[in-house]
């Protein structure tokens, strides 16, 4: 029997985050034939934007963009027989389905809605250790929404599981997986990691975008999953994107470590997948290998971590330098307190004779952060504003500053999964409470890959071998794809030929990746080998300080730093050019 002979389920995801495009949710209801509707909407900021609102209403806490997508689509849904799961409950899964329950009277549907709750351990954060945190939610797996989905449910709303547990629910309630099968629940991760940031997988801040025929407007994926836990990722026909070998690879080096891909309900290896294409906008993924998950679950932490204000000043023309040295000796001075961190950076992007004023200037940016507001405050946005007839010549700031306002700081703990309650409330409101992990072990990296023989020097009679190489682009041969692990970046790079791979495994090394990039040059950075991708992923500890709430970087979730590393010169072999 062929894989294609096997039965398979068609899962689909119309949402990679709070605020993604609005109407994929019907796009995808009316595009094609589907089992499964997921919605992703819970990134690591998402999490603190849903605390401080349901600090405000504590009935609040969960994505209400989810719920208005269902006044259009909760319909067509029950019409077409597509169940839908999503992870919007936030911070009050509770809330939003008693919400469903609310919009399904006033459209007159009857959809049998259940819940997924035990994710929030705020009440026990001292208890556990956990600090004093604002939010404090443990990732839970997939088999609240399997006891939901077989139950009967045509929604499951959950809090914050994994972003993968929303496609490995559906596939293991449709193929009846026993919890063990860890070849197919991990099989079933990584086809929910590929689809779970939508349109990244359909050419989406893809490396290579100049390749896509038609991006204008992307289609979301759909991961066709097999009962042996293979896939294949694709996209309702007509519409725009494109699902290439290339866009998938991107995609699965997004925000991962090594070659251990861990969750709740399995491990999953990285360095067992086979990729190959499987028509036009299909690529197969097979071969994947799982281990039991770890002991542990991971829970994401937001605090309030103060208040902060900052201030771009406008430096045009000469001197740049000294005037830039006279602002920051003004600014200092005026303040009456000093806040407890002040940062000064210069974008320098000045033209020598420039032709227009904008090329002729620099922006020097000043960030303050204090647990005062007083202090970052009115107090500050005064102290700079009063500078401007009495400073550098040209003063001027892009905007006035304004008042404090509060950020916020990410971290992950770790707990004892059997400190986790895990249950799933079912349409008609019973309660079932979900079995830990009986078999789990220990997360330890993975031993180091191979590397593949170098590429021969080619060397020519009287030919220097500086003439065999040629300074260039690194993105002349080499994706990437970068992200944000609260504080920490990964930036996966992988190349387009087993020739190249020979090169680029013994030359991107963690020493040439801090001299292409000197902003990582002080910090800890990791390289994990992935030979079955071509691939090279990178993680930088602190790069992004306290993550994406804290505003820390110009780039605070280091969405653009493979670019960066991209267009950095590199001697590449003219063989591979």
């Amino acid at each position: 029997m062929t894989v294609d002979e096997r039965v398979r389920v068609r899962i689909g995801n119309a949402s990679g985050f709070y605020g993604d495009r609005f109407s994929a949710f019907h796009e995808m209801l009316t595009g094609g034939e589907l089992d499964y509707l997921t919605g992703d909407y819970l990134a690591e900021l998402t999490m603190l934007i849903l605390g401080r609102d349901r600090l405000k209403d504590p009935s609040l806490g969960y994505a209400k963009t989810f719920l208005k997508q269902l006044e259009t689509g909760l319909g067509e849904a029950l019409d077409r027989g597509v169940r839908i799961v999503t992870n919007a409950g936030g911070l009050n899964p509770a809330g939003l389905a008693t919400a469903i329950h609310e919009l399904a009277d006033k459209l007159g549907l009857r959809p049998k809605v259940a819940y997924v709750e035990g994710d929030d351990l705020l009440p026990r954060a001292k208890e556990l250790g956990l600090g004093r945190p604002l939010t404090a939610n443990a990732y839970l797996g997939a088999w609240g929404i399997v006891e939901a989905l077989d139950d009967g449910a045509d929604v499951v709303v959950t809090g914050r599981v994994t972003d993968a547990s929303l496609t490995v629910g559906p596939a293991a309630a449709d193929h009846g997986w026993r919890r063990d099968q860890f070849d197919e629940l991990a099989g079933a991760m990584v086809a929910g990691h590929v689809i779970e940031c939508g349109c990244q997988a359909t050419g989406g801040n893809y490396a290579f975008f100049h390749e896509i025929r038609d991006l204008g407007r992307p289609g979301f994926p759909i991961a066709e999953i097999y009962t042996d836990g293979s896939c294949v990722i694709t996209k309702h026909g007509g519409t725009g994107g494109a699902v290439t070998i290339d866009t998938v690879k991107a995609q699965l080096l997004y925000e991962i470590t090594g070659a251990r891909y861990a969750g709740p309900d399995a491990t999953a290896r990285m360095d067992s997948i086979e990729l190959s294409e499987d028509g036009p906008d299909r690529v197969r993924i097979r071969g994947v290998e799982g281990e039991p998950p770890p002991p542990t679950s991971k829970v994401s932490l937001n605090t309030v971590g103060g208040f902060r204000n900052e201030v771009d000043f406008v430096l045009t023309g000469l001197e740049l330098d000294t005037k830039a040295d006279l602002v920051q000796r003004q600014l200092e001075r005026g303040l009456r307190h000093r806040p407890a961190e002040l940062k000064w950076s210069v974008a320098w992007t000045e033209q020598a004779n420039a032709e227009t004023e904008e090329l002729a200037s620099v922006l020097l940016r000043c960030t303050v952060k204090d647990p005062d507001p007083k202090v970052v405050g009115r107090a500050f946005s005064s102290a700079a504003v009063e500078l401007a007839l009495a400073s550098y010549p040209g003063f001027h700031v892009t905007a006035p500053p304004d008042d404090a306002s509060p950020y916020g700081v990410f971290t992950a703990g770790y707990v004892d999964a059997a400190e986790v309650e895990h249950v799933a409330v079912m349409w008609d409101g019973t309660r079932k409470v979900i079995t830990r992990a009986t078999e789990t072990l220990e997360l330890v990296p993975a031993e180091g890959a191979p590397l593949p023989m170098p590429l021969p020097q080619l060397v020519a009679a009287g030919r220097p071998a500086r003439s065999l190489t040629r300074e260039v682009p690194l993105g002349r041969i080499a994706g990437a794809r970068s992200g944000d692990k609260g504080g920490d970046a990964n930036v996966g790079v992988w190349v387009r030929s087993e020739t190249a791979w020979r090169w680029f495994a013994h030359t991107l090394t963690v020493e040439k990746f801090q001299e292409l990039l000197p902003e990582t040059a002080t910090l800890r950075v990791t390289r994990y080998v992935l030979p079955n991708l071509w691939a090279l992923n990178f993680v930088v500890e602190g790069l992004l300080g306290e993550g994406v709430a804290s505003q820390a970087r110009f780039d605070p979730q280091a969405k653009a730093v493979g670019e960066w590393l991209r267009s950095r010169y590199i001697d590449v072999p003219e063989v591979l050019l």
